[in-house]
């Protein structure tokens, strides 16, 4: 007799469903940017990134371009930014945070100092103390809308607080904003970079919004710090992926990058919202977040309980341990981005039996 087993229902990574690709129009504007401009794009360019992108960004944002560097995905850039500004210094960071992040920041010779978050987000009394104990820090790292493990949003007050913390110790911010746009419901909060008067660094990406393929984010530094950043690209890879990033303007150009936003969303808040039943359905005794937004839903399982073990009982579905973001050890990720709300009903009840 023939043994079968269930699929596997992911919720694991942070990836866009299939149907969130306009990969038609992908395709169409691919073709055009070559047409118009491929003697360009298709040879060796500035590390800084394709002008006429670095430009519409600029005209979003109120900046002149030579403050704009895109890269080969936002997390290209932030390793390249790591390795100049992190190394034998402290980052400080948020309490869970992007595991990519630490990973990154340690390899690249800093020293991680994690900051206390409750349900607003950051607590500025705990990155005070943390700042006064560090006071050489080389930058604060954050996710403040839609934060990556968690899916909690910094409220405005706080932001405040924080920027005016960071003002009195002279500590530069870095926002990591790559879901902001991914927004369900409720009021868009000030940036952080607006807060500074855009002296901060700002970091984004395409990968959200339009197709993670592409590999498309970018940056808006200081001026010396962008000039520094495109030698290191420069000397890294020579040439960032300049069609990935002239197709991306053209599809933004076109008039497609609005609409497919509110389509995108559409999707994404119907998982939302098939996750946030499930979890309602099929467990007790855990609470969780309720984002507004991006991929995320942080889950708090009973004191003692060690959710590592959970996931490795649950048949046929897969999440992400707390403590991979530095979390504690009786919390998980669970993204549902990119499985259907059906598979997300199964899924949630699956680790739910898991709990025994």
């Amino acid at each position: 007799m023939a043994v079968t087993t269930p699929q596997v229902i992911s919720f694991a990574r942070g990836v866009p469903a299939p149907e969130c690709l306009a990969v038609d129009e992908l395709a169409e504007c691919a073709r055009a940017a070559i047409e118009r401009d491929g003697k360009t794009i298709l040879s060796y360019g500035s590390g800084a990134g394709y002008t006429p992108l670095r430009e519409l960004i600029g005209e979003w944002f109120g900046v002149h371009p030579s403050r704009i560097v895109v890269t080969n995905g936002s997390l290209n850039g932030f390793v390249l930014l790591s390795q100049q500004l992190a190394r034998g210094k402290t980052v400080f960071v948020e309490y869970p945070t992007y595991d990519r992040a630490i990973k990154i920041l340690l390899e690249s010779g800093g020293a991680v100092v994690a900051v206390t978050m409750d349900g607003e987000g950051i607590v500025p009394a705990e990155l005070e103390n943390q700042t006064r104990q560090n006071p050489n820090g080389a930058f604060l790292y954050t996710i403040p809308t839609f934060q990556n493990p968690t899916g909690q949003t910094l409220s405005e007050p706080r932001r405040r607080e924080i920027v005016a913390l960071a003002e009195q110790q002279n500590l530069l911010l870095f926002e990591d904003d790559p879901y902001g746009l991914i927004r369900f419901e409720g009021e868009a909060l000030p940036a952080l970079f607006d807060l500074t008067e855009k002296r901060s660094i700002y970091s984004s990406s395409f990968s959200k919004t339009v197709a993670p393929g592409l590999r498309v984010g970018w940056f808006i530094l200081p001026e010396q710090l962008a000039a520094d950043l495109t030698e290191a690209a420069t000397s890294s890879y020579i040439t960032p992926v300049l069609l990935a990033q002239a197709t991306v303007h053209e599809f933004i150009t076109r008039g497609l990058f609005e609409p497919n936003l509110q389509r995108v969303n559409g999707l994404l808040k119907a998982r939302r919202d098939a996750m946030l039943a499930a979890l309602g359905k099929h467990f007790s005794g855990a609470t969780w977040t309720r984002p507004q937004g991006g991929y995320f839903i942080w889950l708090t399982l009973p004191v003692g309980t060690v959710a590592k073990d959970v996931i490795a009982r649950a048949e046929g579905v897969t999440a992400v341990a707390g403590p991979d973001f530095g979390g504690p050890p009786n919390t998980m990720r669970l993204a549902y981005s990119f499985v259907s709300p059906d598979e997300i009903e199964t899924g949630v009840e699956r680790l739910a039996a898991a709990l025994g």
